[in-house]
């Protein structure tokens, strides 16, 4: 296995003393033939960890995907904890969350939470601010004196706000606002109440340093992306369900139950899981009552594959599904839209 091999060699360099070079958290997904970090692949990569007596920090399950990670041993990282107290050490860092996971949605694992802002200076001219706001379509602009010193924010409001009320000023100083900022270790839903309030927010790093502004656009982009396979899934099934649903009877769905599950009881189709309906359409009885003239073995096919990511969808993490994964469900949700569009019982 290419992840373990891959840990066991770190492992043996860092206690000769030699230098490991850090390795992004989507590089080390890929060790493990992995897109993002579900449940299951997180369990696996944390239990080799351990086996080869390693950490990752900050911690790989909750980092930015493509920020980068460096390779520890647990023993040194657990005395330098030790050393400078529990309130000194950055989350996700220390020997204990190599096994126990931080449940916690962290802004950091946000793409924009990453990318250094554009800034202007206190002395920039009004007039420098709006061309760099237009020519890059942003609401707001930090004011900094350097990548830990913030001013303040000058953005469409606080220019607005000020000559509509008669205050005229030349410099982005006379025209900003307070400005808004978390930590980067702050939980997503820390950051959401304020992003609210003030249309952004920036980020500062566990090194003192802004690295990125998250705002109100990058949070809905979050959430449809978050979202729409849930919504797709929902569809999906809700098809499925009008196809088996006339056409099949209480029998029928009761035949397919898990027997794993026999206390589960069975009165329609809404009872049944999706492996279940597969189970159902791979019977060429059962298929033949559905009167679809499409064939059986291709769409029961592409329903697992559903299934299959289904099963990652559900557990919610910031990382987005595979495309290739998303385009599946897109299209399967559209074949299926037509199939009722052109009266086939659905």
């Amino acid at each position: 296995m290419a992840g373990r091999e891959e840990l066991t060699k770190i492992g043996a360099k860092l206690r000769a003393g030699e230098d490991v070079e850090p390795v992004t958290v989507r590089e080390l997904l890929s060790w493990f033939d992995a897109q993002r970090r579900g449940g299951f692949i997180v369990a696996r990569i944390k239990l080799r960890l351990k086996e080869s007596g390693l950490v990752t920090v900050p911690d790989f399950e909750y980092a930015y995907i493509d920020s980068p990670v460096e390779f520890s041993l647990v023993d040194e990282v657990q005395r330098d904890s030790d050393q400078t107290g529990p309130d000194d050490t950055e989350v996700g860092s220390s020997a204990s969350s190599a096994i126990y996971a931080d449940p916690t949605h962290r802004i950091s694992k946000l793409a924009a939470a990453n990318r250094i802002p554009t800034s202007i200076s206190p002395d920039a001219t009004v007039q420098q601010a709006i061309t760099v706001m237009m020519t890059n379509d942003f609401s707001q602009l930090p004011v900094m004196t350097s990548e830990r010193d913030v001013k303040g924010v000058i953005s469409w409001t606080s220019i607005g706000t000020r000559l509509a009320l008669g205050k005229q000023g030349k410099h982005a100083r006379e025209l900003m606002d307070p400005h808004q900022e978390i930590h980067a270790s702050s939980s997503l839903f820390q950051a959401i109440p304020l992003i609210v309030q003030h249309q952004y927010v920036l980020i500062r790093g566990s090194d003192n340093k802004i690295t990125g502004i998250v705002t109100a656009s990058d949070l809905s982009r979050q959430f449809q992306q978050l979202a729409e396979p849930f919504l797709l899934l929902g569809e999906i099934e809700n098809h499925i369900r009008r196809i088996l649903a006339d056409r099949l009877s209480r029998d029928d769905f009761a035949s397919v139950q898990d027997p794993e599950d026999s206390e589960r009881n069975i009165d329609g189709v809404a009872d049944l899981t999706l492996g279940e309906y597969i189970r159902l359409l791979e019977n060429p009885e059962r298929w033949a009552k559905l009167n679809l003239q499409i064939d059986r073995v291709g769409f029961c096919q592409e329903l697992d594959r559903v299934r299959t990511i289904r099963n990652d969808v559900m557990h919610f993490d910031p990382d987005p599904i595979a495309t290739e994964d998303l385009k599946h469900l897109r299209d399967f949700a559209g074949f299926l839209h037509r199939l009722h569009a052109i009266g086939v019982p659905s």
